[in-house]
């Protein structure tokens, strides 16, 4: 039986359950520091603005990202409604996105509830991320009165584990400036954006700039239980704030969730943890191209995305050989790596890369292959419902 601290198991925070899991960032665990943290905060009730915790995260990030205001929410999908939410004014509006994007696929028609716009999904032209030309070519200016004109462009970095470059933001944001359009940055990973090679505060910040809101998330790189935070200029924060209690999202004694989102802010970001991610990616695209195979995203940071069908392996096989190996979880065609994997684990998925690939080859040899998806996946495709 496993010792116990506090009622919690030795086994779960010091050795994290994600360890062998490659869903997704989002199953990283909070770690033993975070749970001390929570024993010198003052248990002030944040609707009333009494948790001064909560009050020292936001003023960090508002910092971090050279923005006048921060707020603390329960989730990245609640941080980009509310700031949708705040920056559109009157309908009818619309929102220009990226229609891979999780605003646009993963937050329950929020927009729609509760913001009243249309979204405006654009297909990158490039197959990585929005560009200038892409939001030129899709954007409603005018008055005609047959459209919504945009009035929000929606960005996401990183996107499918690709990094937006911060050249682009800023010919994005400066057109938009000068239109009229506000822009907002689904930043949930913009920590692994931010770490290649090593973690910097200041592209941090040169991202931010070109934006009017963005979101950064404390729960999938970084390890924390719950938790978001957005920043904007201080009007767009008190009207979010003002939207935050409206939908139930008032919290009391946050500092229980603000200490241990910072302890992932400057242990695990600040701590260069996130180039372990990185790396465990790297290697692993390493070994899947030694096999023959082929990726359908550039891995520039910790997600994988495999072109099973280029190199002959269906869903049969490659659930197959994940049973085989048994002990790591995996979703799909998308590796996601975490901080919190081992080396063991990656060494198990590369496991599963080589019997996939082995049994592949000997349906080949056998006239048994299945040539559905010869061409290979589309850019995005999924073969399971990820939604993280």
């Amino acid at each position: 039986m496993s010792a116990t601290t506090s009622g919690a198991t030795t086994s779960s925070w010091d050795r994290s359950p994600a360890e062998f899991d490659f869903r997704s960032d989002t199953f990283t665990t909070p770690t033993r520091s975070m749970l001390a943290s929570i024993g010198s905060i003052n248990l002030g009730d944040d609707v009333y603005s009494e948790c001064t915790t909560t009050q020292s995260l936001e003023s960090r990030i508002a910092s971090l990202l050279d923005k006048p205001s921060a707020l603390f929410v329960l989730s990245g999908t609640m941080g980009n409604q509310l700031a949708m939410r705040a920056l559109l004014v009157q309908p009818p509006h619309s929102i220009l996105l990226d229609s891979r994007s999780h605003i646009q696929l993963h937050e329950a028609g929020g927009i729609a509830s509760l913001s009243q716009a249309v979204t405006v999904p654009v297909p990158p032209s490039n197959g990585k991320y929005l560009t200038l030309e892409d939001v030129q070519k899709h954007v409603i200016l005018g008055n005609d009165v047959h459209f919504a004109p945009t009035r929000v462009i929606s960005l996401e970095n990183t996107i499918n584990g690709v990094i937006m470059p911060v050249e682009e933001v800023r010919r994005i944001g400066q057109w938009a400036k000068a239109e009229g359009i506000k822009v907002h940055l689904d930043g949930a990973r913009l920590w692994n954006a931010c770490s290649v090679p090593e973690p910097s505060a200041e592209l941090l910040s040169e991202y931010a700039k070109h934006v009017d809101s963005l979101s950064v998330c404390f729960s999938k790189s970084l390890g924390a239980p719950v938790g978001s935070c957005m920043a904007a200029d201080e009007r767009t924060v008190a009207s979010a704030r003002h939207m935050r209690k409206a939908i139930g999202g008032g919290i009391r004694q946050a500092g229980i969730l603000t200490a241990m989102a910072r302890v992932g802010l400057e242990e695990v970001f600040f701590g260069g943890k996130l180039a372990r991610a990185n790396a465990f990616a790297k290697s692993l695209e390493e070994e899947w191209i030694k096999l023959g195979g082929s990726v359908t995203l550039p891995v520039d940071t910790n997600m994988l995305w495999l072109d099973l069908r280029a190199r002959g392996i269906d869903d049969a096989v490659w659930k197959g050989a994940i049973e085989e190996v048994g002990g790591v979880r995996m979703w799909g065609d998308r590796i996601v790596c975490h901080y919190q994997n081992s080396q063991e684990a990656v060494e198990k998925v590369k496991m599963v890369m080589r019997i996939a690939c082995k049994a592949a080859d000997e349906k080949r040899a056998n006239g048994l292959e299945n040539r559905d998806g010869k061409d290979g996946k589309k850019v995005g495709e999924r073969t399971y419902g990820q939604s993280n």
